[in-house]
């Protein structure tokens, strides 16, 4: 039996009277990799953030590695998010420090990880992503995709359990999206747990065990990415992809 890394039941958002998410009850096992595919406005960035309690569900449980997150103490969330990383639309970087200082921040600040490790961690990291060549520049020096790469080192520093991505590609030029996704499908290839919100299709094809369609506040069809993107069998997912794969 796979491990359950994340496990959503009944999961319902309200802002006000607005209805985003509407009773989710799904489950990421260790090792898969999720594409969550949808329209605008479907509830995907609002589900991701859930997952981490950056928001905190009306109703419903999120639990992580079996623990609960929902009604937990600041402290604690901080635990468990250590083990969760998240890449942004917005790269988030501090435009005062480089790239190197960057990637090392956390680890020294949270996780007590003296300056010499973390900074062998960083190295590496940007070897990984490859942009060891940048260590010493800044943020406003870097191309979008560039800046962007810099951000998935910087979560994986933390050596998260878990990453979540919230359409990391979707503020790129078309030239550096691929350049990002490479990135991801190392990460992917190398048994990286993942849940990615995007509108890359050919990535969520290749990449992704499962796709979630999400419209209207919940997921209404999931399945491996041949099946869903060749025989959908929810009315809406069907016309979803007519519009995307014209």
């Amino acid at each position: 039996m796979p491990t359950k890394m994340i496990e959503v039941k009944n999961l319902q958002k309200k802002f006000k009277n607005n209805v985003v998410l509407k009773e989710i009850t799904e489950h990421v096992d260790q090792g898969q990799v999720i594409c969550v595919i949808g329209p605008s406005g479907a509830g995907k960035s609002t589900f991701l953030r859930c997952l981490n309690a950056l928001e905190q569900p009306s109703s419903g449980q999120v639990l992580f590695e079996g623990q609960n997150l929902v009604g937990l103490d600041d402290k604690q969330l901080d635990q468990i998010r250590q083990k969760m990383g998240m890449v942004f639309q917005g790269f988030n970087l501090f435009p005062s420090m480089t790239v190197l200082k960057n990637i090392m921040i956390a680890p020294i600040k949270v996780k007590k990880t003296s300056a010499e490790d973390a900074k062998q961690t960083a190295m590496k990291l940007l070897a990984k992503v490859g942009l060891a060549n940048k260590a010493n520049q800044y943020p406003d020096q870097l191309s979008g995709g560039q800046k962007q790469r810099v951000a998935i080192a910087r979560a994986l520093a933390m050596d998260p359990a878990v990453m979540l991505f919230d359409e990391p590609t979707s503020a790129l030029d078309p030239e550096m999206v691929e350049e990002v996704l490479k990135v991801m499908r190392d990460l992917a290839d190398s048994g990286m747990t993942m849940v990615v919100v995007t509108h890359e299709m050919g990535f969520a094809k290749e990449v992704a065990d499962q796709i979630w369609f999400m419209a209207d506040g919940y997921i209404q069809e999931t399945g491996q990415p041949d099946d869903f993107f060749d025989h959908p069998t929810s009315p809406r997912a069907q016309e979803f992809l007519k519009k995307i794969l014209k």
